[in-house]
């Protein structure tokens, strides 16, 4: 959790702190930080979450552009008035 830091470096972090911000206000800085680094994770964890649905709704566009593309090459077949198939045009031809 610490990375390199070992025991004797916390210890001597530890006592610089109580003699700095004294043994009263040490609880205080300690439950305090905790909410921060609390904070911290919820908040990063949410801008991860947001990341993935927008990459989600890109990927979801791209497809559906291609699919369009697709379907706007592939060629339609024309029903004349009668019901019979008439001659098969592209459909950038059938919707002119």
């Amino acid at each position: 959790m610490f990375g390199s830091i070992g025991m004797p470096e916390l210890v001597i972090i530890l006592v610089i702190a109580l003699i700095i911000f004294g043994p009263r206000k040490l609880p205080e800085l300690g439950k305090s930080l905790g909410k921060s680094i609390n904070e911290f994770k919820k908040a990063s964890t949410e801008l991860q979450n947001t990341l993935e649905k927008e990459i989600q709704i890109e990927e979801q566009k791209e497809r559906d552009e291609k699919a369009a593309k697709a379907a706007a090459q592939a060629p339609a077949a024309v029903i004349d008035a009668d019901g019979t198939h008439g001659q098969t045009v592209s459909r950038s031809e059938a919707s002119s």
